[in-house]
């Protein structure tokens, strides 16, 4: 779903394209505790950083892991997100808390859920 995506800027109404290129845990590139997940967009490189508490919050709330898969995702919807409300182009880096990666997460699994009873 997010991993290779289409999506309108809000202020240029310019179709960007936006594909998934890395997951990278950031305490090694630069000491921070999260996960970083690297997408081209337009060509351009935009990381969404997503924090490594959000992977035990998930879990004791629902005694389900985060996978790598589902990490890009998240921050897959998030970056489509974020350009079609306006705060997107420009930005290198986007850097979210634990309830909004954790909202963002739910919006993906309800997503991927739709679409499984759809096809059903």
């Amino acid at each position: 779903m997010y991993e290779n995506f289409q999506a309108v800027d809000r202020w240029t109404r310019k179709n960007v394209h936006c594909a998934y290129q890395a997951l990278v845990v950031a305490i090694a590139t630069r000491h921070a505790d999260a996960v970083d997940v690297k997408f081209l967009v337009d060509g351009r490189p935009v990381w969404v950083a997503l924090p490594h508490p959000a992977w035990a919050e998930y879990k004791n709330r629902t005694g389900k892991v985060i996978t790598d898969r589902l990490a890009i995702e998240v921050a897959g919807h998030y970056l489509k997100t974020a350009l079609e409300s306006g705060e997107g182009m420009g930005r290198e880096m986007y850097a979210l808390g634990i309830e909004e990666t954790l909202r963002h997460l739910q919006a993906v699994v309800a997503e991927a859920e739709a679409v499984a009873v759809a096809e059903s």
